[in-house]
């Protein structure tokens, strides 16, 4: 246990000290993040602070795996090691001259299959049921392909506001540290997701709007992110105790749902699915008067409430469980929908005034 707490130690200070010094090093080069109408900050800030944390994150494990025997997943391991760094390097290259859309999704597909060909997958979508409810079958991999790419994607959609994705991140890896904890699971679950909140808070220093960010995560970052916690859920392969992926699922919904309602808005207005624009959740939050700070809070509370609904349905099992998930899923579309029609109800109302102005 001494051994365990010296590592997450570790891993906070490793990342404090790694994001510092790229925060220096980018000043020195200038490499600060590009302004449009999209962005929400302004003046120069830094956007590669993911290669801070995310290069303290993979020393970690390199060093979990290394000394820690009881917890190391063993040489199955090195593949999923290797995908991250990937990731991470096609986020950083991204950054600096973004890449086309399927030059994208071609690296996160091969990345996705280093994780899932040595045998990372979900196996079942519930804990209990009768066939397909309790066992995934060989479709595991295609819903573990999907998990790992869309997870990835998903989170680089919600870092728009300062320490939006670093925060939702940090409670959901924390989550599934007390999933892992009452699941009795001796496997590195437990230590690689509080490793992954470490790391986060030292990047979080940085990052969170107090008054403002010194340093962005960038896409290689928040892709990591995203990778990293599809990644966890799946860590106990092999194993019974492992988590359902409609739990995993539950935990990660506020850049599922946001993601799901940006793909509809561009099908909707026949626009690319890759196409930016300013109609996310926390740019709604934003348009109906929250700052940054608001909008964090607003989300992380949200957060919290999907992970007490997760946490309690594991410990419950049975029909109990299947109800919270239920809540978990129904409160935070609930929560959506209610942001969207507060938005279009003000929205509709500024256009009245607008018109009558006009009219005038």
């Amino acid at each position: 246990m001494s051994g365990s707490l010296i590592t997450i130690l570790i891993s906070f200070l490793l990342s404090f000290l790694c994001v510092g010094l790229v925060l220096r090093v980018s000043h020195r080069n200038s490499w600060y993040d590009k302004i449009d109408d999209r962005k929400i900050h302004t003046g120069d800030v830094p956007r590669l602070g993911g290669i801070g944390f995310a290069s303290a994150y993979i020393l970690i494990a390199f060093f979990i795996t290394l000394f820690y025997p009881e917890f190391s997943p063993g040489i199955h391991f090195i593949a999923p090691i290797a995908a991250l760094i990937i990731i991470l390097i096609s986020g950083v290259i991204d950054d600096f001259r973004p890449l086309s859309p399927w030059v994208k999704l071609l690296i996160q597909g091969v990345c996705a299959l280093c994780i899932i060909l040595p045998g990372y997958t979900f196996s079942r979508p519930f804990f209990f049921g009768p066939g397909w409810l309790s066992s995934l079958g060989e479709s595991r991999y295609f819903f573990t392909f999907i998990w790992i790419v869309g997870l990835g994607n998903a989170m680089n959609l919600i870092d728009g506001v300062d320490g939006l994705a670093g925060g939702v991140s940090a409670l959901i890896a924390l989550s599934y540290a007390g999933i892992f904890f009452l699941m009795a699971d001796t496997g590195p679950g437990i230590l690689f997701s509080l490793s992954l909140v470490a790391v986060i808070a030292g990047f979080m220093i940085f990052n969170i709007p107090l008054p403002k960010a010194k340093i962005f995560m960038g896409d290689g970052g928040s892709q990591f992110l995203g990778f990293s916690l599809a990644f966890l859920p799946l860590i106990t392969h092999n194993n019974s105790k492992d988590l359902p992926m409609f739990y995993a699922g539950a935990l990660v919904l506020i850049p599922v749902y946001d993601t799901i309602a940006a793909i509809w808005r561009r099908i909707r207005d026949r626009r690319r699915i890759d196409s930016p624009d300013r109609a996310h959740i926390h740019h709604k939050l934003m348009n109906l008067g929250l700052n940054s700070k608001q909008v964090d809070l607003a989300l992380y509370g949200l957060q919290i409430v999907l992970s007490a609904f997760v946490l309690l349905a594991v410990k419950f099992k049975g029909i109990p469980s299947l109800v919270l998930l239920i809540l978990a899923y129904s409160s935070c579309l609930g929560f959506f929908a209610t942001v969207h029609f507060m938005n279009r109800a003000r929205n509709h109302r500024l256009n009245k005034i607008a018109e009558a102005e006009t009219n005038q």
